[in-house]
């Protein structure tokens, strides 16, 4: 299988807002379509998934046309979806029938994901104890399933997640798949992003949450008022940069030393410092001056730069050009 998406475009008037998006996904792993807000990125996704028309372009799944009612595709919307004032268990078995799952079929796939994304008291309640008067026997009441207005945006969240996840799809979209989310369940949608991943999924993850995608994507592409700015392998992109970010901790203050090194201060916290070489040669001269002043060095690290400083670097490069 195969994902291929070529000069995709979409303009709104004299409004250009995707401008020749392309990218492909030749074997299953994590795609991470990155950018400031208003980059294009909810729109691209739109359009891969024929939900909004493009003005050029296409999606190819296997070599064909990508179909929503024949590629099997699960979609976590940034924007949440669910009706406010129906039943979440209606809404998920009438959102697992449109994928073509019988309803026997959800209602054991809404169990299973009930139970794994930690939501089984609000779909499957169970009776609760009314206590009696005196010496009369006590009650049982049926508590009713909730609504979706009824939940936290974190609970609603996994409902969303349990709604793509329902037909085991092919090919899985997530936009902002941890927003809203605490840490316990921001670990507990990682840990399922994983599982899936080991499935061989083909994933396309939006995020805000630059260590989140670090941590999963192997190729990306960053847009910036509707253009591509820097696109392809992580591991590639970060090694062109060198080891150029020094992450440095000493018992005593060795602002001076920094300095006269000609070493870029980039943040310092008391005996904390995050500087910028220009390479090992120049990293190298700065320990060795430690060495010589007699100074205790508790970390030293020199690093490539994380995609979050890429991606600041990169948008910031191309707002000032």
């Amino acid at each position: 299988m195969s994902l291929v998406v070529k000069n995709l475009s979409k303009k709104y008037g004299d409004k250009t807002v995707v401008e020749n998006l392309n990218f492909e996904m030749q074997q299953p792993g994590v795609f991470a379509l990155l950018g400031t807000n208003g980059a294009g990125k909810t729109t691209s996704i739109r359009m891969i998934l024929n939900m909004l028309s493009k003005n050029s372009g296409e999606v190819l799944w296997n070599g064909k046309p990508l179909d929503t009612s024949t590629c099997n595709v699960g979609y976590l919307a940034e924007e949440r979806g669910l009706y406010p004032k129906y039943g979440l268990m209606d809404q998920l078995i009438y959102f697992a029938t449109l994928r073509g799952i019988s309803r026997a079929d959800a209602k054991e796939r809404i169990k299973y994901w009930a139970n794994r994304l930690e939501v089984e008291e609000y779909l499957f309640p169970q009776p609760q104890e009314k206590q009696g008067k005196g010496k009369k026997r006590a009650k049982r009441t049926n508590s009713q399933p909730k609504k979706a207005d009824q939940l936290s945006k974190g609970n609603q969240q996994k409902i969303q997640m349990m709604m793509a996840l329902l037909s085991d799809p092919e090919l899985l979209i997530l936009d902002e798949p941890l927003s809203g989310l605490d840490p316990v369940n921001t670990d507990l949608f990682k840990e399922i992003i994983r599982e899936e991943i080991a499935k061989g999924k083909y994933l396309i993850m939006s995020s805000h949450q630059m260590a989140t995608v670090e941590e999963f994507c192997t190729d990306i592409i960053i847009l910036n008022r509707s253009k591509t700015i820097l696109q392809g392998h992580l591991n590639d992109i970060k090694k062109s940069y060198g080891r150029i970010h020094l992450s440095l901790k000493t018992e005593t203050d060795v602002t001076s030393l920094i300095e006269k090194a000609g070493i870029t201060i980039v943040t310092q916290k008391e005996c904390e410092y995050q500087l910028k070489v220009t390479g090992e040669e120049q990293a190298n001269a700065l320990l060795q001056m430690l060495i010589e002043n007699h100074v205790t060095v508790i970390t030293f690290d020199l690093r490539e730069p994380s995609l979050h400083e890429i991606f600041v670097e990169k948008v910031g490069d191309a707002d000032e050009n």
